[in-house]
């Protein structure tokens, strides 16, 4: 069994359902269900006894401590955090707590219940944090992608908040021993998305007649990973990645901000054109820039590749005709996760 922290939330999902469908081991996932976390998104287990679901905060150290003397897990992948850049902007409260002090918390408790193990079930055991790209800062257009080794450099409080707790759990493992994983990944797109993020924002908007918001020109550059090839890749660091290593997981698909909406646009066009008759991209309005916002990301996934053999089976092209279809299938998830809250955040940050 392992024990999977933020599990509801749009990567986490992603990973329990390719982790049971690829492994069949059982899963404990422990998710506080915030506005992103969703159930509807594990839907399909609902019935199924290897997912165990317990309502619950990371920093509630004595929970996760009943939870691992309970169900004795092997690993724990810990996904939970707050995410999004422009809520850390407008509220960075919640990304301290979560992001820094629940990662503290679960440390501590996983290294009472890790100490406490022997024998084979000690060296075995794996704490492996999902983190991401943001924290290396952002790179000029003719800069070399981010590395393992590339220096720190956070510019929001999100990604200051990611940095801090790669930096404990780095900690951890060089004075107390705690045998941990890392990986850094870039954007990730795909199923089950919260509609805050770029790609099923403006997939949204665009059904709905509604604006295409870009900040500032546009050009702003990430790397985009399919959610489906990040959860391989964390499988694969699981399984034999060398201890206190940290290991960057991309996509290998740089794409400008407007690229990424432009081609979306161009698929809604194929697969369900506007009743208007007009072009999707007619939409798209260019919005004021977000404070502090990073040029570009890349990541240079390498030494994945070169260690673990992994690399990414989905191009950008085949993976967001996959998302766009998704989305177009699955409309009755979205409206149950569009709330009024989220409507009222859209409103703020969109105007």
């Amino acid at each position: 069994m392992i024990l999977v922290t933020g599990g509801a939330g749009f990567i986490g999902s992603n990973f329990i359902l390719d982790w049971i469908a690829a492994t069949g081991e059982p899963v404990v996932n422990l998710d506080k269900l915030t506005y992103a976390g969703n159930l509807e998104s594990l839907a399909s287990l609902k019935d199924d006894a290897r997912h165990l679901f317990v309502r619950g905060d990371v920093n509630d150290r004595e929970l996760v401590a009943k939870l691992l003397a309970g169900h004795k897990p092997r690993a724990i992948i810990h996904f939970a955090a707050e995410s999004h850049v422009d809520r850390s902007i407008s509220g960075p409260d919640e990304f301290i707590q979560t992001n820094i002090n629940g990662t503290f918390s679960l440390l501590e408790a996983t290294r009472a219940y890790w100490q406490e193990l022997g024998g084979v079930e000690k060296d075995a055991f794996r704490f492996l944090h999902v983190s991401t790209d943001e924290v290396y800062g952002s790179l000029g257009p003719g800069d070399p992608p981010f590395s393992e080794t590339t220096a720190y450099a956070p510019n929001s409080p999100y990604s200051a908040s990611k940095a801090a707790s790669d930096h404990l759990v780095r900690a951890y493992h060089h004075t107390y021993g705690l045998p941990m994983l890392t990986t850094n990944c870039s954007n990730n797109y795909g199923a089950f998305q919260f509609p805050e993020k770029l790609i099923p924002l403006v997939l949204l908007n665009a059904l709905n007649g509604k604006p295409l918001p870009i900040y500032g020109n546009g050009l702003n550059v990430r790397d985009w990973l399919y959610v489906g090839d990040h959860c391989a890749a964390i499988r694969e660091v699981l399984a034999g990645g060398r201890l206190g290593e940290t290991y960057n997981i991309g996509g290998w698909n740089e794409k400008t901000n407007l690229d990424v909406v432009n081609t979306v646009c161009a698929i809604l066009d194929e697969m369900k054109p506007a009743a208007n008759g007009k072009p999707y991209a007619s939409l798209i309005t260019y919005v004021k820039d977000r404070p502090g916002h990073d040029a570009r990301y890349a990541i240079n996934a390498r030494k994945i590749e070169r260690e673990l053999g992994w690399k990414p089976k989905e191009t950008f092209e085949t993976g967001i005709r996959k998302t766009v279809a998704w989305y177009l299938d699955n409309m009755g998830w979205v409206e149950h996760v569009v709330s009024g809250e989220y409507q009222a955040w859209v409103g703020r940050h969109y105007g």
